[in-house]
């Protein structure tokens, strides 16, 4: 029998799949692992909140700085020295509440090099994936979050009980030195569009991906590579379809941050849970992200492939769907008293804006194919400056509705920290409708 050969492409999103879901490992983790360590010396809720944010500050410092990085020195790189920097800054740093100073520096650190993840990732992903497989590989690539999110919360409450809140942090530097080790042995670069086998595997543009007229005659003569091409800064910046990415960006990381941050809180102290006691059911929320995140990619590609819908309507109907019913999953949130309900509400909730990254997040690649790093960057920019919102915000909120009614057990306290991010999706739903396409814009 011939042996049947894996395409590079498919270890290089297998790859990016697995460092997304080592970096949410580390990031659920570090919220897992800090909580215990501050609840235990008795810091505040809000000083709590102002820590916990601290790694959005790094990390939207970096977004367009790692998409600019990626473009003219090579996602490849940019992605391993980014993994590099985190994995020694886990490992060296003691998790200590009351060294502030120390944490913040480290969280800073390790904020500014995730930065340069994502917008690697999408640069490295627009390289070496056909635009008919792009839905279901960024949908995969990013489904690694959810699967990281959904493994932390389930093993990491163990590990600190047993082995201390420290021993999280080793795990995590253990995990990206792994991880690191498999990106030098197996990632590569794609081969040349001019290279046969680059034509073979469907590099560069295709008649799936819409473009216009003069972009078409550009592509079939021959264009400049995209390291030495000039950014579009300027159209980039003023272009409505991005803006109806970054708001949709915002909107979702706003929702996904809370809930990563401020969940295990509610549990414990909103329904007087322990997080051990609760097993596995801890980590359906996560566990639904990932599942749903790898359906809308698949249904995506299978409704453009087929041309049931056109891009630009099936990136509008995905994204519809999961944000509208997010919204309402997200302010039904604090009815639900009991953790199967809570459990429940917050599994669609997430699960459904995960479905919704098949509408905005791979509509970088849609619009900007040979900017995706960069536009990626911008959009994340503002998926981070959500996370500083929502996370210090979230705390201040609780740290008033503490004062208000004694503690943080009744459903009021929590009425608005789960009210403000079902009203974004509502709003982010009509932005994306009235602005994005998906025809390619930039060349």
């Amino acid at each position: 029998m011939r042996r049947i050969r894996f395409p590079k492409r498919y270890w290089i999103v297998i790859l990016t799949f697995i460092a997304t879901c080592v970096c949410y490992i580390e990031r659920v983790g570090f919220s897992i692992a800090y909580t215990v360590a501050a609840d235990a010396v008795g810091v505040n809720q809000s000083s709590k909140g102002t820590i916990l944010s601290t790694f959005y500050y790094g990390y939207a410092c970096s977004q367009v700085p790692g998409g600019w990085a990626a473009q003219k020195i090579g996602g490849r790189r940019i992605l391993l020295l980014s993994f590099v920097i985190w994995s020694f800054t886990c490992a060296f740093v003691p998790l200590d509440p009351n060294r502030v100073v120390t944490l913040v520096v480290a969280r800073l650190l390790v904020g500014v090099a995730q930065g340069f993840i994502f917008p690697s990732i999408h640069t490295v992903l627009a390289e070496w994936v056909p635009p008919h497989e792009r839905s279901r590989s960024v949908s995969l690539t990013m489904s690694g979050m959810y699967l990281g999110a959904a493994a932390g919360m389930l093993l990491l409450p163990s590990l600190v009980k047993f082995r201390g809140p420290q021993s999280v942090f080793v795990a995590e530097a253990a995990l990206g030195a792994m991880w690191s080790l498999l990106w030098i042995k197996y990632a590569s670069d794609p081969p040349r569009p001019e290279h046969p086998k680059a034509t073979a595997a469907s590099f560069g543009e295709s008649s799936l991906l819409p473009m216009k007229r003069s972009q078409k005659v550009k592509v079939e003569n021959g264009g400049s590579s995209v390291k030495t091409a000039s950014i579009p800064w300027k159209n980039i910046i003023f272009c409505l379809p991005v803006w109806a990415i970054v708001v949709n960006n915002f909107t979702f990381h706003y929702a996904l941050y809370v809930l990563m941050n401020w969940l295990p809180t509610y549990f414990e102290q909103g329904l007087q849970l322990s997080l051990q006691d609760m097993g596995s059911s801890k980590m359906l929320p996560y566990l639904n992200m990932f599942i749903f995140s790898n359906i809308g990619g698949v249904v995506a590609d299978h409704l453009i492939t087929r041309k049931i819908l056109s891009v630009t309507a099936t990136r509008k109907f995905l994204n519809t769907i999961g944000f509208l019913v997010a919204s309402f999953a997200l302010m039904a949130l604090p009815l639900f008293r009991t953790a199967g309900g809570a459990v429940f509400c917050s599994s669609v909730a997430l699960g459904f804006l995960a479905l919704g990254r098949a509408g905005f997040a791979v509509n970088h690649m849609d619009i900007a194919p040979k900017y995706a790093g960069i536009v990626m960057g911008v959009s994340n920019t503002a998926g981070t400056l959500a996370g500083i919102i929502g996370v210090d915000l979230t705390g201040r909120l609780l740290e008033a509705a503490k004062a208000n009614y004694s503690d943080l057990s009744t459903p009021d306290s929590w009425k608005e920290v789960f009210l403000i991010p079902g009203l974004l999706c509502t709003f982010s739903t009509i932005v994306f409708m009235l602005f994005s396409t998906g025809e390619k814009i930039f060349d």
